[in-house]
């Protein structure tokens, strides 16, 4: 069995030089690769060097919305140069955060809208950052033809309905622990349903961490807990769910 955890911040403080020891941990748990997601300059380097240093992940690179207010053409241009870097397989995190609001709503629509527009041109998916502003995030992806380059919207914590609207778009949905969670009920009616071709799985860490662990910190290997719940709720074996979200994550991150 291999899992991919899409989507995680293995460039974060908690696991600064203890990379391997969680990579080692993961990996007994049947999690072979990992997508490391930037937010920041900082944390885009900090993803691009841990790409370059193991080779079982990758890097996202991108300007998410607490930082939006810091976004200008330096930034865009650091940004493209490091998209062409071999094992960078994203434009993220990226979106609009109604929930914190760290930059305004409007500079968070407009770098959101530039973003996309390099995702355009380079032909590269773009990994979706998106709290509280499900209307905006979907006008703005519905304008951009996301569907031409692809994306994953990160988190996805819609119900059936929002789950139909972004995968009409082209988008594919990434589950994180919250799909074990006992009252995420609207995450449970969309997973269950969510196609296999569209569905990949996460871990977010160290934030959202999966039952049976939820309340300590998460880590790249509990994305084995997010594939666990979801096979519960679809009736299926975990190996399915594996392969499935493996086969995807590879797909629209292209790799081989």
């Amino acid at each position: 069995m291999e899992i991919f955890d899409s989507h995680t911040h293995l460039n974060d403080e908690p696991f600064r030089g203890k990379e391997e020891i969680y990579l080692e941990r993961a990996k007994n748990l049947g999690v072979t690769r990992a997508a490391v997601a930037g937010q920041d300059p900082e944390f885009n380097q900090r993803a691009v060097d841990l790409s370059e240093k193991f080779d079982n992940l990758y890097a996202i690179v991108g300007y998410c919305p607490d930082v939006a207010k810091d976004w200008n053409q330096e930034a865009a241009d650091q940004l493209i140069e490091q998209l062409k870097k071999e094992k960078i397989v994203a434009l993220g995190e990226i979106g609009l955060d109604y929930y914190w609001d760290e930059s305004p709503r409007e500079i968070q629509r407009k770098v959101f809208a530039e973003q996309l527009e390099i995702a355009h041109d380079l032909k590269m998916p773009v990994n979706i950052h998106t709290r509280d502003a499900f209307e905006d995030t979907y006008q703005i992806l519905k304008e951009s033809k996301v569907g031409e380059y692809g994306g994953i919207l990160h988190n996805f914590n819609g119900n059936p309905e929002w789950m139909k609207k972004f995968l009409d778009l082209g988008l594919m949905l990434s589950y994180s622990g919250v799909v074990s969670f006992t009252k995420a009920t609207d995450v449970h009616a969309s997973a269950k349903v969510v196609p296999w071709d569209a569905m990949l799985i996460e871990t977010d860490a160290p934030y959202l961490t999966p039952k049976p662990y939820r309340g300590k910190q998460n880590e790249t290997g509990y994305v084995y807990y997010v594939a666990k719940a979801i096979a519960e709720l679809r009736g299926v074996e975990i190996e399915e769910v594996a392969a499935h979200t493996n086969q995807n994550a590879k797909k629209i991150y292209g790799i081989k």
